[in-house]
């Protein structure tokens, strides 16, 4: 195999986590893996047929290239998906190659197509279409398109997705993607949905459908048990909850991230596949709302939180905006690690009112939370 790493394979790399301990052996992902070793001959073979191509247009004319079909890998979070496609892209003998988060990826396309506009408002560029030089140009930037955590939960993305994906795909981009949804699902109940399923009908017909059906989280498997309501705030619950932070991200720091609702953006100081690190003032003080955190619940699978304090009475939007918080987390099965200065039953002795009384439903919410119960239920959807 003709890769920039010599001929190590997708399923070499799997075997060498597996013996070094980094991971245990499942079987559907060393599947996934020769899967991935399947596309990675096919697009070594494009490369070569191209550079073929190219070299002998003086002596024969040039024959198509059979367009390499891409992957959608979908299932449960915490599976492996991305681990294993990373692998792949490390090994991919492609040097025009990007790997995205795909909220990430978009917010780039709606940049550039913001740019173009303007570039057609001022005669730099001809015509009256934005998207058009946007996807040209990124057909010249890209061979192999990777992108983590595909969803769409927004009409503007819906909309933009089947012209930029009918370019890259007409122009040969091999196009790999991990999801939680299965393509059929994605844009669920969205609005003008039925304007969106010629794009779902191109993904299936350009990239093979996987689904990774593993036994276990293997991220959270990482925690081994740890509580995930830690109390009181002190050195010791300081360091437990940043190590399982770094646990889970395997590293310790992650990249920030922001998400956008309804026309605004919502910081996320750090973000690793489909998880999110928080502090209380992130979330409670600043003037976030449902809506908001509905929103994360649609990109986050797992929410860590720092600083959670007792709440006093002159806190009262801060407490609305965390019994809503929580509310919101706990309806969409979100998990939920955080670092508090007290238990939650403490969290509003010294309020009183309506606000007090909601507490009992947040404090009984914040112990379900906590379940093995409720925690099997988060890594099954």
């Amino acid at each position: 195999m003709n890769s920039e790493l010599g001929d190590i394979s997708v399923s070499d790399l799997y075997d060498s986590k597996v013996r070094h301990g980094d991971i245990d052996e499942d079987a559907d992902q060393r599947a996934l893996a020769v899967r991935f070793d399947q596309l990675l001959e096919k697009v070594s073979e494009k490369r070569l047929s191209r550079k073929t191509s190219s070299l002998g247009w003086l002596f024969a004319k040039r024959q198509p290239v059979e367009p390499v079909r891409g992957l959608y890998i979908w299932g449960e979070v915490g599976r492996g998906k991305t681990m294993i496609m990373d692998l792949f892209f490390e090994v991919a003998p492609v040097k025009r190659k990007g790997r995205y988060h795909f909220h990430e990826f978009m917010r780039n396309m709606h940049a550039r197509i913001k740019q173009a506009r303007a570039d057609i408002a001022s005669g730099k560029i001809k015509g009256d279409d934005p998207i058009k030089p946007v996807a040209d140009a990124l057909c010249q930037e890209m061979r192999l398109l990777c992108f983590d955590e595909f969803s769409v939960t927004d009409i503007a993305d819906a909309m933009l997705l089947g012209r930029l994906f009918s370019r890259l795909f007409a122009d040969g981009v091999v196009v790999v993607a991990t999801s939680n949804v299965d393509p059929d699902l994605l844009y669920k109940d969205g609005l003008n949905r039925q304007l969106f399923l010629p794009f779902i009908a191109l993904l299936k017909e350009r990239c093979e459908v996987v689904r990774l059906s593993s036994r276990t989280d293997f991220r959270m498997e990482k925690l081994g048990g740890q509580p995930v309501y830690l109390f009181p705030k002190n050195a010791e619950t300081e360091a437990s909850f940043q190590s399982m932070w770094e646990t889970v991200i395997e590293a310790p720091r992650a990249p920030s991230d922001a998400v956008e609702n309804q026309g605004r953006s919502i910081h996320v100081p750090e973000a690793y596949h489909g998880m999110a690190r928080f502090s209380f003032e992130d979330l409670c003080v600043r003037p976030l709302g449902a809506s908001d955190y509905l929103r994360l619940c649609e990109v986050y699978h797992t929410i860590f939180i720092d600083g959670i304090p007792p709440f006093e009475r002159s806190m009262r939007n801060e407490a609305k905006r965390f019994i809503i918080l929580i509310d919101t987390l706990y309806d969409n099965h979100v998990r939920v690690i955080a670092l508090a200065k007290v238990s939650q039953f403490d969290l509003a002795q010294n309020m009183n009112g309506t606000e007090a009384f909601e507490f009992d439903r947040t404090a009984s919410r914040l112990t379900e939370m906590q379940s093995d119960e409720y925690l099997e239920d988060c890594s099954r959807l």
